[in-house]
C-alpha cells in the first residue's frame, strides 16, 4: 500500500518521538535544559501555536510512553512476525483521536499541497501530535500494514522503526547504524568460517 506524503512523515516522527528516549540527552527529559527539547522539535513536522514550557514538554514525554505502545515489545525476525495486535492498536488509536478532539480538516502550508489536519493550530502540541499520530496509526490498520510498525533487529538496540519500503524488508533503524554494524559482523563471521 502507498501512503500520503503527510502520513509518511508523521509515522517517521512517530519513532522519532518515541527514539528520543534513546537519544543522549534526552530531549523530553525534565532535567535536561528546554533549549535541547526545542532544538529536537524544530526538526518535527508539527505545525501551529508552541507554548515553549516546561509543562509543554511534560505532556509531550507522556505522550512518547502512550505512543511506544504502537509498537510490539520485542524485535520481529520475519516481516509480519512480533507486529501489534491489530484490535489492541485500534483501541489505543481510538481513545487518543478521543482525547485530543481530534477534527480532520484539509490544509495547505508551507510548500505542501492539501493533506489532512486533525487538530486545530491552537490545540496543544501534545494534542496536536497524537492526533496525528494516531490517524497516520490508523491508516496502517485499515491498509492492515501495522506489520510496518517494528522494533529494530539490531543487536542491543531498543529503538523502533516504521517499514514504509515497498517489499517490507526494512529490519534496522535509522539512529544507531545498526544495519552497518550487522553486514560488519555477519562478514566477519564468513571471514572466520572460511
Amino acid at each position: 500500500m502507498e501512503f500520503a506524503h503527510d502520513t509518511q512523515v508523521v509515522l517517521a516522527a512517530a519513532a522519532s518521538l518515541v527514539n528520543s528516549a534513546l537519544a543522549e540527552p534526552d530531549p523530553l527529559d525534565d532535567t535536561v535544559d528546554l533549549a535541547v527539547f526545542e532544538a529536537w522539535m524544530a526538526e518535527q513536522p508539527y505545525t501551529g501555536t508552541r507554548a515553549r514550557t516546561a509543562a509543554e514538554r511534560t505532556a509531550v514525554r507522556a505522550l512518547r510512553a502512550r505512543i511506544a505502545a504502537f509498537w510490539p515489545a520485542e524485535p520481529d525476525g520475519d516481516a509480519g512476525a512480533g507486529a501489534p495486535d491489530r484490535d489492541r492498536l485500534v483501541e489505543l488509536v481510538n481513545t487518543l483521536l478521543d482525547e485530543t478532539d481530534a477534527r480532520p480538516r484539509l490544509a495547505r502550508h508551507d510548500g505542501w499541497d492539501w493533506h489532512l489536519h486533525v487538530s486545530t493550530a491552537r490545540a496543544p502540541l501534545a494534542d496536536r501530535m497524537g492526533a496525528e499520530i494516531a490517524m497516520s496509526v490508523a491508516d496502517l490498520v485499515r491498509g492492515d500494514d501495522v506489520s510496518r510498525l517494528r522494533r529494530c533487529a539490531g543487536e542491543d538496540c531498543a529503538a523502533v522503526l516504521v517499514d514504509l519500503s515497498r517489499n517490507r524488508s526494512k529490519r534496522f533503524c535509522d539512529t544507531g547504524n545498526c544495519a552497518n554494524r550487522a553486514h560488519v559482523a555477519a562478514y566477519r563471521r564468513r571471514l572466520r568460517r572460511s
